[in-house]
């Protein structure tokens, strides 16, 4: 894998960086694009859609989520995403996308972008609301001028400036409530340690004991966070990512549930059925049904 200073080296030398920036005015997408949007898709990249006015409902992991004057949403890469079907003239907003490469080149991460409060909303003060909306429009100066060698470092240094201000108004009701600040770090291990071993299907224990915290102890904060014990916490991500899976996958059962990580696959299919309602041959028909297929 190419390292971060290999890779902006490299940037710098072709003037390409993988990001883009649009508002209304530059966000002509041709109708063949806009029909393939609205039908749920894997995202590949990151993606965020910022409301100055008006309201939006998108869908993330066939979820609906409604944004409104000052709000943010945003999606993951490998979520299920579908944009509203209809536009609206009275929209006026700005979107983003890029890529784990982009991510990668800046100086420190971002835990909002592992979502580890379940909220893909960001709501802000006025004056965070300000600085957002300003960071947005000089990114979308930046990248969408006739200027052919766009400054790779330019662009970046104000990414880092507009998703520290999104990190820092994700966590301000948490931090600002009950939650203490070192609950929300271990939670976010929690989080990225489910992430990096999520077929391996560690136990709890084994968990804890990576987290240098107790069982007990990791239960009651992803219990507060969560609303659900780290067991079950664990089973529900396995769910949606086998969800997601039969989205855009066309695996067999038993070869869906070797890829999670479960040894028997008839196991795996009563789970799944106890944990959506649906058994995965009703729920691929609900999907062909949702495409139009």
């Amino acid at each position: 894998m190419q390292d971060t200073k290999g890779l902006l080296n490299d940037i710098k030398q072709h003037g390409k960086i993988a990001i883009r920036v649009s508002s209304n005015s530059n966000n002509n997408l041709s109708e063949e694009v806009m029909q393939m949007l609205i039908q749920p898709h894997r995202k590949a990249n990151y993606f965020f859609v910022f409301m100055e006015n008006g309201s939006l409902t998108h869908k993330a992991d066939l979820n609906d989520l409604t944004i409104t004057n000052g709000q943010l949403f945003f999606v993951l890469p490998n979520q299920i995403h579908s944009v509203p079907a209809q536009k609206k003239d009275d929209i006026e907003c700005f979107k983003m996308s890029f890529d784990e490469n982009c991510l990668s080149l800046l100086p420190k991460q971002f835990s909002f972008l592992i979502n580890p409060l379940n909220s893909q909303i960001i709501s802000f003060e006025n004056d965070a609301r300000q600085r957002v909306k300003i960071l947005f429009e000089i990114l979308n100066q930046i990248l969408n001028s006739d200027d052919d060698q766009k400054d790779a470092e330019i662009i970046l240094a104000h990414l880092n400036a507009l998703l520290t201000e999104l990190n820092n108004a994700y966590f301000k009701n948490a931090v600002k409530g009950k939650a203490e600040p070192n609950k929300i770090q271990k939670y976010i291990e929690f989080r990225i340690a489910v992430e990096a071993h999520l077929t391996e299907q560690y136990s709890i224990n084994t968990i804890a004991d990576n987290l240098s915290v107790t069982t007990n102890h990791l239960y009651n904060i992803v219990k507060e966070f969560s609303g659900v014990s780290p067991k079950e916490f664990i089973t529900n991500r396995l769910i949606l990512e086998a969800q997601r899976k039969l989205h855009y996958s066309k695996t067999t059962i038993k070869e869906l549930a070797y890829e999670l990580g479960f040894n028997d696959p008839d196991y795996f299919s009563r789970l799944f059925k106890k944990s959506t309602g649906k058994s995965i041959s009703t729920y691929l028909t609900d999907i062909q049904d949702l495409s139009g297929h």
